[in-house]
């Protein structure tokens, strides 16, 4: 049964009531949804990307909701309850922070900053305070301390890969038991990845900027992550 339809992926029950079935869909959107298109086989990249990825934090320890690849574009996962925080992690100045400030894009960020996003589209993903984070009733403390290790281990594995890291969202979930985990997708349509020696963007702006095509890009990426694992 289909528990949650998001933007690109879908959440079903499953037979086990702690754990869901996430679908992956082709399809990618920008601008909180107002800007979309429907690539075939993008799916079943990010799925795969973030099953790699996913395997490769819980080895070093991060707890996360992955448990298992199903076919293609799926995946089994630990049925948590997603808090409506988007927790960005930033190493250097793009998207946003650019927009809204003086600072220039690609410019580092030294040391990273960790930054919160009420996960809302109707009302623009705004920025929030670490004291409204709070206020919402939510401890934002280990979530910082769990963006800023996540950070530490995908800066190293994009760096082996031949990428720089700029920033990434993730978003953490509690289980049944009250425990925190890492959730929803971890990919190029959740980061930025800039290639180190030709500059070039491996993730969702090409989309966004309407800069190229995301398939093979994404593409580059699962092969560079098979090869690593």
């Amino acid at each position: 049964m289909l528990l949650l339809k998001g933007k690109v992926k879908s959440v079903h029950d499953t037979d086990n009531p702690e754990e869901v079935l996430i679908e992956y869909h082709d399809k990618v959107t920008a601008g909180n949804g107002e800007k979309e298109d429907y690539p075939a086989g993008k799916g079943s990249l990010c799925c795969q990307i973030s099953s790699i990825l996913f395997e490769k934090l819980s080895d070093l320890g991060v707890k996360n909701h992955y448990i298992r690849q199903l076919g293609p574009n799926k995946m089994i996962c630990r049925k948590v309850d997603i808090l409506p925080l988007e927790v960005i992690c930033r190493n250097r100045a793009a998207g946003s922070i650019v927009k809204t400030t003086t600072i220039h894009e690609g410019q580092p960020i030294i040391p990273a900053i960790v930054e919160f996003f009420l996960k809302d589209d109707a009302k623009h993903d705004p920025l929030l305070t670490r004291d409204r984070v709070r206020l919402m009733g939510i401890d934002p403390k280990p979530l910082e301390e769990q963006a800023s290790l996540i950070n530490d281990y995908l800066l190293n594995i994009f760096n082996l890969l031949g990428f720089d890291l700029i920033d990434f969202k993730i978003e953490f979930g509690i289980d049944a038991h009250g425990d925190l985990y890492l959730a929803d997708e971890i990919s190029p349509d959740s980061m930025r990845l800039w290639g180190k020696t030709d500059q070039e963007r491996y993730d969702k702006d090409l989309f966004r900027n309407d800069e190229g095509d995301i398939v093979p890009a994404y593409k580059t990426i699962l092969d560079k992550l098979q090869l690593f694992v």
